[in-house]
């Protein structure tokens, strides 16, 4: 979501003015119009805009003020019991309510995302931990940047571990993406740091890693695309 986006989401209340000033324009528009002009149906302009930075029910409450300024421009023209009017009443009511209904549901479903954003974000801070900006005589940083816009959980890897006078690290890519690559990214990053400490040369360390994905992932059923770690390099 971009920032206007955001700033626009948290300032309803500023930006409740642009329905409320169009109902009153279409409004006086319609009135001062020829007989034969029926500015009525663009009403539903008013919920429509008011839908891209609010709620339901602030789309709903416009609906309903589009409604009544139809009646009160039916009113001034003296046509409110003509077939015509009753018409555009119909119109824009459906229009209205379809419009609260697409609202509600983007709603939702943005509610969802956000918390399945959450929680895979949480599982990603506890599997994939920061690196210390110093380990020994080392100073390291990182940025975890996952490949498809807007995503937060990726299938890379890495992890550091410091073990008497050495500095043990990883870097890998697990097969796959999403939330799909926690399970094995926790297994090999777990195997590592249990490994690493027992200062062994690099060939039998990745030996060990290897032997443990291969065992942890001999237990479970077989996915439809391959889970298993892609590439890992031990340091």
């Amino acid at each position: 979501m971009s920032r206007r986006h955001q700033t626009a989401r948290n300032r309803p209340g500023v930006l409740i003015v642009i329905p409320l000033t169009l109902l009153v324009l279409i409004a006086v528009a319609d009135i001062i119009s020829p007989a034969g002009v029926h500015l009525g149906p663009l009403l539903v302009v008013a919920p429509a805009i008011t839908a891209s930075f609010a709620g339901p029910r602030t789309t709903a409450t416009i609906g309903v003020l589009s409604l009544l300024t139809l009646v009160f421009i039916g009113l001034e023209r003296g046509v409110l019991s003509t077939e015509n009017l009753e018409v555009q009443l119909a119109a824009l009511t459906v229009l209205s309510v379809v419009v609260v209904v697409f609202n509600r549901l983007h709603e939702r479903s943005k509610a969802e995302l956000l918390r399945a954003r959450t929680v895979s974000e949480a599982a990603q801070r506890v599997i994939q931990r920061p690196l210390p900006e110093r380990m020994g005589p080392l100073r390291l940083a990182s940025s975890y940047r996952a490949v498809a816009v807007g995503a937060r959980v990726g299938g890379d890897l890495f992890a550091a571990a410091r073990t008497g006078d050495s500095t043990r690290l990883i870097i890998g890519d697990v097969r796959g993406k999403g939330l799909e690559t926690l399970g094995d990214t926790a297994l090999l990053l777990g195997a590592f740091r249990a490994a690493a400490h027992q200062q062994s040369a690099l060939p039998a360390l990745a030996t060990y890693l290897e032997g443990s994905v291969s065992w942890g992932l001999a237990g479970r059923a077989p996915a439809p695309r391959a889970a298993g770690p892609r590439s890992a390099r031990a340091l």
